[in-house]
């Protein structure tokens, strides 16, 4: 019993890491093989072989061998930056040549327009495998897709590069009284998910910061101006402050989730 307990948790840990991260439970198992092949003992054995060979693998070698895929990782600039650690950690950070040169372009638009406003991304694609799901979005899954943090600004009016939670997702600008509430009507429609990223916060952050309607105008502007782009997913409430018309940005529907914590870029 307590081998198919001990066999149960690790199988259980493979399934977590491989949704998460994507190489994690692969990872994990080369991890418990070498760990096992390690003569000496020390505490925490297994986790510091892990920490060690997922570090390595992730920042070492999957960026040369997801090209034979057709993914790159982002390429950061003073414009283009990843919003938290974690996605970069996770192997959340991959998008295909084509999406890479898109995201590029956005960030030159902003430098030579608006320098102070940075496209901050959250979730992109996982570097290896069209259709692997990078949960829990719906559609992440061919290296085409990438979502963008809001942009906001401090007490004085000041644009500032942060975020209102720790993953960046979660903390909603809710619609102003003379707004659409689409969040509230499809969550009186029965798509109880709706809200579901306010509980995938991990905590908030930054609680002074305020939506920036200039900057995060500016990010969507320099978005829109790629011609390559397809579809643009943000909440109605937010497309009608910021008096977006173009045919591009669209509703995304109740079956996915708000669109008020951040925006869903894709050129397919």
């Amino acid at each position: 019993m307590k081998v198919l307990i001990q066999n149960l948790g690790r199988l259980i840990l493979f399934v977590l890491l491989t949704i998460i991260t994507q190489i994690g439970g692969l990872i994990y198992l080369i991890g418990i093989v070498l760990s096992n092949r390690i003569k000496f003992a020390f505490w925490g054995k297994k986790l510091v072989v892990f920490i060690v060979l997922y570090v390595t693998a992730s920042f070492l070698i999957v960026p040369i061998v997801a090209p034979w895929f057709g993914r790159e990782k982002i390429r950061n600039n003073d414009n283009l930056q990843a919003a938290s650690f974690a996605t970069v950690l996770l192997n959340r950070n991959y998008v295909t040549p084509e999406t890479h040169e898109f995201l590029q372009n956005i960030s030159r638009n902003l430098a030579e327009k608006k320098p102070e406003v940075k496209a901050r991304y959250l979730d992109a694609c996982f570097p290896f495998f069209d259709g692997f799901p990078l949960l829990p979005h719906l559609s992440h899954n061919d290296g085409c897709k990438v979502d963008f943090s809001l942009v906001y600004e401090d007490i004085n009016g000041q644009i500032v590069n942060k975020s209102k939670s720790i993953s960046g997702y979660g903390v909603f600008e809710n619609p102003l009284r003379n707004e659409v509430d689409q969040c509230k009507d499809c969550l009186q429609k029965g798509y109880f998910q709706y809200d579901y990223p306010k509980y995938l916060i991990f905590g908030r952050i930054n609680d002074d910061l305020k939506f920036s309607k200039s900057g995060t105008n500016a990010l969507i502007e320099a978005i829109l101006s790629q011609r390559k782009l397809t579809k643009m997913f943000i909440e109605p409430h937010l497309e009608q402050r910021l008096k977006l018309e173009d045919k591009r940005v669209r509703f995304h529907g109740c079956r996915s989730v708000r669109h008020d914590d951040h925006i869903h870029v894709q050129i397919n």
